[in-house]
């Protein structure tokens, strides 16, 4: 395991409240690693103090924000560039165990047809589930976890706050869509990874901790959440174009009138608006989902020829 090749990635805006719990987590991990942060114009002090108390890291400064999906591609085309055996998605509120990410490159060793592996994502005490992570793996609590935890459990979706994936994957898959500025990334990137034959799953014994638990999801923020939600559904490659509108565009028509017969007449107007807005997303979406489906999607591998020529 020592001499895997291991690129953390972390995309990073205003990093300064986890700076001192993420960094030195990766640091001590039991696999040899090289840390590299993007950063997406932080208006704190998060590049200064990186320079200054960790000069390991490999820092690039991007002179706007470029979203979560197209920054990490940024961090994926390095991986790629430079020969690594896996890239780790890191988010910035986060720290990590020591032997965690050792258990799941084992784990990616012996169950090669899985594409993204992620821990188990543990709250900011550290003794409950991420309530996030509850949710998609069903579980209540730490003691609900599966008995047998050297062995990969499949899941339809975990988010990227943790993701270990093989180069192979992000070889044939590709980087992050550019239809998704920030959130529903890593919906779609798990969609195209099912469509390319890959699983998806988490490793019962393997924890980090993710420090969101006391965010409270406004409703503007849950619409938002729909709508990448509604356009994750016109983007997935794994439905026919027709299926797709259907189950964005229409479905979104259909909240539309469910809020308005509820007596939410604010909700119902969202709905409409979001419908509105997928309907002009379906040319872009149309493309999407043909680049989607080659090897390599989303620009990684121009980058890649852009090196070599220079």
């Amino acid at each position: 395991m020592q001499n895997r090749k291991v690129c953390i990635i972390i995309v990073s805006y205003n990093f300064e409240p986890w700076i001192d719990k993420c960094l030195p987590s990766v640091f001590t991990s039991t696999i040899p690693n090289t840390v590299l942060v993007i950063d997406n114009n932080s208006s704190d002090n998060t590049v200064e103090r990186i320079q200054k108390n960790y000069p390991q890291v490999i820092l690039i400064q991007n002179k706007e924000n470029l979203g979560f999906g197209k920054a990490n591609n940024v961090g994926l085309t390095y991986a790629l560039q430079n020969n690594f055996d896996y890239a780790f998605l890191l988010n910035q509120d986060t720290w990590i165990e020591k032997d965690m990410l050792e258990k799941l490159i084992v784990a990616s060793e012996t169950s090669p047809n899985f594409g993204i592996i992620s821990p188990v994502h543990l709250s900011s005490d550290g003794t409950s589930l991420d309530h996030g992570f509850a949710d998609y793996s069903k579980k209540e609590s730490i003691e609900q976890l599966p008995q047998s935890s050297t062995q990969l459990v499949e899941l339809p979706f975990v988010n990227a706050a943790f993701w270990l994936l093989p180069i192979k994957t992000v070889k044939e898959i590709g980087g992050f869509c550019p239809l998704f500025y920030h959130y529903g990334e890593d919906r779609n990137y798990i969609l195209r990874a099912t469509f390319h034959g890959y699983k998806v799953g988490y490793l019962p014994n393997a924890f980090a901790t993710h420090d969101r638990q006391s965010r409270r999801v406004s409703n503007k923020a849950f619409l938002h959440a729909e709508y990448v939600y509604f356009l994750s559904e016109l983007a997935n490659i794994n439905y026919a174009f027709p299926k797709a509108i259907a189950y964005s565009v229409f479905a979104a028509i259909k909240k539309m009138f469910t809020e308005g017969y509820d007596g939410r007449a604010y909700n119902s107007g969202a709905y409409f608006k979001i419908a509105l807005i997928l309907m002009k997303q379906i040319p872009a979406s149309s493309a999407t989902r043909k680049k989607t489906k080659t090897v390599g999607a989303h620009y990684l591998n121009v980058l890649l020829m852009e090196k070599q020529m220079s």
